[in-house]
């Protein structure tokens, strides 16, 4: 992706699902069951569980002082937790006001792959209200396989000869495969036995082993996107070690992989629709007064016969895929008024003009080995494994249907070709939530999301009708909690005092 399109992506742009089950491993039930590594003492002080001794070793952290950072030893395979071991990276920022102190609030800002540590050391500041900040220890963490917690990693020359994700026939679709196989193998040998358990199943076990290490009897969760599956699931393997709960930008644990593709794929073409009708209405919009799906429309077939060029970069062609995962992300925000501005840019291009030739910049040498943690949480979590061309063709057509004028869901359509040639079971297959010991839990979704379908909010509450409780917002965008007062005083409430919306509140847009 080129530094115009970046510019786009926006603070969550990796929690796509961002998208996104007691599939073997240790059950939920005692304390002693669930983790050697780390035992706890039995008595408990004043209504918390004691600490571990020295269980993480809490320093200044590098990039802020005023945060402590360290690691926690755990097993990399819970079923056998005198094994192996990796070391969880853990992020604490202290409740501002000690005195007012409610208890600590385990923040996931998604992906799955975008770190916990780094949210609680450099993004919590201006994310969270001072209210929530001064009642609340942060506590992040990099979920195992990221970050700083045994990230995955891949050779990047075999990542760089990525085949395309839309092939014509069934010889193209064996070669996807098999390049998937040899990606797999590659990153298993550079990250170890970690990537085989990388699934949401085994970081919930992180997340309660971290909270007894932290010596709470119960913890407080904020989850944004894939971090709700995290949530979704402590809820049911742990319900009674929460106090409270709150997610935004649900992801639905139950889809199958049709329902899945296609929900997303319309997602994002709601997403387009919206931004058609707010460029019809605003005069800022660069393409106010035209026929913008029209213009649209033109310049992704332009793209298809290579007449499209990078602004930044013109010696480099455009592909519509390029150009509509760059509005996909930049529905996020939603920025709409740079993405109105590129897509004038983009259709006043002439075919054949002179470009100005890029400047020349000293070649970095690239690295041997790059982070990719997304399929390996991805592929792990869902059971999606088209067979075969004719299978996969079946799934694009419906997703098309779906998307005809974003052409599918760019990132989810990703999601899925690269798990095609995975081994057919998972660590942690999709299924409907069965939660049954946990408080109410408080569940905010955008009734445009670009990425997760706000149907995907209303089955999840469905499923978990006496346990959660759904504030819409009714406006546009992925993250949810600071949209305004009221998205924000929600949460807020909820965390500090537990109170709830009443049944059927919904926030209006801002």
């Amino acid at each position: 992706m080129q530094p115009l399109f970046r510019a786009l992506t926006g603070v969550l742009a990796v929690g796509l699902l961002a998208t996104g089950v007691l599939a073997g491993g240790t059950s939920a039930s005692g304390e002693e069951a669930q983790g050697a590594s780390t035992p706890v003492p039995g008595a408990m002080t004043h209504g918390r569980a004691p600490a571990l001794s020295d269980a993480i070793d809490f320093k200044p952290c590098a990039q802020d002082a005023k945060a402590e950072c360290g690691t926690l030893r755990l097993p990399v395979d819970w079923a056998r937790p005198g094994g192996e071991t990796f070391d969880l990276a853990v992020a604490r920022r202290r409740a501002a006001d000690p005195d007012r102190r409610v208890g600590v609030l385990l923040v996931n800002p998604g992906g799955p792959g975008d770190s916990g540590v780094d949210f609680a050391v450099r993004r919590a500041p201006s994310h969270f209200s001072a209210d929530t900040l001064a009642r609340f220890d942060i506590i992040g963490f990099d979920p195992r396989g990221v970050g700083g917690s045994r990230p995955v990693m891949c050779s990047s020359e075999l990542l760089a000869e990525r085949p395309s994700a839309y092939p014509r026939n069934q010889a193209e679709f064996d070669q996807l495969a098999r390049y998937n196989r040899t990606l797999r193998e590659d990153c298993r040998r550079h990250t170890g036995p970690v990537f085989d358990h990388a699934d949401t199943l085994s970081v919930v076990r992180d997340m309660d082993a971290l909270r007894r290490a932290l010596g709470e009897r119960k913890i407080n969760y904020f989850g944004h996107s894939y971090g709700t599956l995290i949530g979704q699931q402590y809820a049911e393997e742990y319900g009674d070690r929460i106090r409270a709960m709150a997610l935004t930008a649900n992801v639905d644990h139950s889809l199958g992989t049709r329902q899945f593709i296609t929900s997303s794929a319309a997602a994002a073409e709601d997403s387009f629709q919206q931004f058609v009708k707010w460029c019809e209405s605003t005069s800022s919009c660069a393409l106010y007064g035209r026929d913008v799906t029209a213009v649209w429309d033109a310049v992704l077939a332009r793209a298809d016969r290579g007449e499209i060029r990078d602004p930044e970069h013109p010696d480099q062609p455009l592909t519509a895929h390029d150009i509509a995962l760059s509005a996909f992300k930049a529905f996020y925000g939603p920025d709409r008024e740079e993405l109105a501005a590129l897509i004038a840019q983009l259709d006043s291009q002439q075919p054949g003009e002179e470009q100005e030739e890029p400047r020349q910049t000293d070649q970095v040498q690239p690295q041997q080995t790059q982070a990719a943690p997304f399929h390996a949480v991805f592929c792990q979590d869902w059971r999606m494994r088209p067979k075969n061309y004719r299978e996969y063709a079946a799934l694009t057509r419906a997703e098309l249907q779906a998307a005809p004028h974003m052409r599918g869901t760019p990132r989810v359509h990703e999601g899925v070709a690269g798990c095609i040639g995975w081994p057919s079971q998972v660590n942690n297959p999709e299924h409907r939530l069965r939660i049954t010991e946990a408080p109410k839990i408080l569940m905010l979704h955008s009734r445009h999301d670009p990425a997760n379908h706000f149907s995907w909010a209303t089955n999840v509450h469905r499923q978990t009708r006496e346990t959660t409780v759904l504030l819409p917002y009714e406006g546009a965008g992925h993250s949810v909690y600071g949209r305004n007062d009221c998205t924000r005083d929600a949460v807020d409430d909820y965390l500090a005092e537990l109170i709830l919306p009443a049944s059927g509140s919904r926030c209006e847009s801002s």
